[in-house]
């Protein structure tokens, strides 16, 4: 097993705080930023897979984004597409910068809601030479309006700018749990993971500020996947998170691409199984290597 160095770079003035994986091997290597769901941290899915890729050669980067864990940023627990985003592209900075990294040869992996956010950084950042996804959640405004409807939908990102507008005016961040009773972010029967031992680590907090709807409701990783040319894996199940987007995206996608189909019980142990996260790595390892050189 490979032990996380705990290492710290900035995103936009803000300290983020970073596992990163190095194998024990010599020389410059690939490098891979992973990202994970909604509200989660290092410890949780991403970190597993970073471990996984990094037993598997590659020098491995998982980190909390802003307003999360141990990073910086204010107001806390605030999932914001586009600065996650900025965020990726910073540790892209980091990667490209550090002496064991190869910096023309990086990829980017994503878990879950971080597919959809790696899409986004893949199609704006061309150091990114190779994308992966596993269980991926690629967020489709046109599905979201239906899951909704428009009344709905209109209703929720307009509670999301109120909050925002009351955290600029007063301070104070309107929060619910991510997860658990009543109103959640994340209203999932599966997503009580994050309220288990498997998935409540020291540093994850169930709580999701309320003004993350202004962007997270709108944000469409859909329409990213025409601009990625870099090739592309998509790592998914039958039982797994919202396949009909997966194939979507992938149908959509602008460069050379692949699907494929794993055995899942459902979503979440995509994130902590071994035995479908060691599938999935070496699926993701054999597609990087081919991309990577």
């Amino acid at each position: 097993m490979i032990d996380p160095l705990r290492i710290t770079f900035e995103s936009h003035g803000a300290p983020i705080v970073g596992h990163l994986f190095v194998p024990a091997r010599e020389g410059r290597l690939p490098a891979v930023v992973v990202d994970g769901p909604l509200t989660s941290v290092k410890e949780q899915a991403q970190g597993n897979h970073a471990r996984a890729l990094a037993e598997r050669g590659f020098i491995a980067l998982a980190f909390d984004h802003r307003f999360f864990g141990e990073s910086g940023g204010q107001p806390r627990q605030y999932e914001s597409p586009p600065q996650k985003i900025e965020d990726l592209r910073a540790a892209v900075d980091f990667l490209a910068a550090h002496e064991r990294v190869d910096d023309k040869r990086i990829g980017a992996v994503g878990v879950c809601a971080g597919a959809g956010y790696v899409a986004g950084a893949v199609a704006e950042d061309p150091r990114i030479r190779a994308f992966a996804a596993v269980a991926g959640f690629f967020h489709d405004v046109a599905m979201q309006l239906k899951w909704m409807g428009p009344a709905g939908f209109e209703a929720t990102i307009a509670s999301g700018r109120a909050a925002r507008e009351r955290w600029e005016a007063t301070g104070q961040v309107d929060t619910i749990p991510a997860v658990g009773d009543g109103e959640v972010a994340m209203p999932l029967a599966e997503a009580d993971y994050y309220g288990t031992p498997r998935g409540a680590v020291a540093n994850y907090v169930n709580a999701f500020a309320v003004m993350s709807r202004e962007h997270t409701i709108p944000y469409d990783a859909q329409a990213a996947a025409p601009r990625i040319r870099v090739p592309t894996a998509i790592v998914h199940s039958e039982k797994a998170l919202a396949p009909a987007l997966a194939r979507s995206f992938h149908a959509a996608l602008g460069g050379p691409k692949a699907i494929h189909w794993l055995t899942s019980q459902g979503q979440v142990d995509f994130y902590d199984d071994p035995q479908l996260i060691a599938a999935a790595a070496d699926i993701v390892a054999v597609h990087l290597r081919a991309a990577l050189g």
